[in-house]
């Protein structure tokens, strides 16, 4: 791949012709949006993330989050460890030994209740950003990115 310099040094930086470099810079700038919202509840995005779906599913185990999530089972470790010393998690064995099942304690029920208006104020504050339109087509791309992405 050749990068020509088109004057500014910044632009063919930050430009690069490279989805993955495109979609991780989304990514950052859009987490931050969310962090800074959560961090009034004292929560993060990625924890946020993992107590949604498991207030949602009841139960789940860690393979089924880390592919829920497309998240490696070292980062998703790592998260479920931080929620766990908060107490906002629980774990118990599953019918095979090996088998680890994660759910939500009341102090998660009540840190999630706690950090939804944040969450949904950083939802309204890029739906806002994009408008409404800008909003669907952003949905409707980043299904049909990540399905293509899994199948490839």
């Amino acid at each position: 791949m050749k990068i020509e310099a088109q004057g500014k040094a910044a632009p063919a930086l930050f430009d690069l012709p490279c989805a993955c470099q495109s979609l991780r810079r989304v990514t950052r700038v859009v987490t931050r949006i969310y962090d800074q919202e959560l961090a009034k509840a004292g929560i993060e995005i990625t924890q946020f993330g993992l107590l949604t779906a498991l207030g949602l599913m009841g139960e789940a185990n860690q393979k089924t989050l880390s592919a829920g999530f497309a998240m490696d089972s070292t980062t998703l470790t790592r998260t479920l460890r931080l929620l766990l010393k908060q107490c906002w998690v629980r774990v118990r064995r599953g019918k095979d030994r090996r088998e680890r099942l994660f759910s939500l304690t009341g102090a998660g029920n009540r840190q999630l209740a706690q950090a939804q208006p944040y969450w949904e104020g950083a939802e309204k504050k890029l739906r806002r950003k994009l408008g409404d339109a800008g909003w669907k087509s952003m949905k409707e791309a980043v299904s049909r990115v990540t399905e293509a992405a899994a199948q490839a």
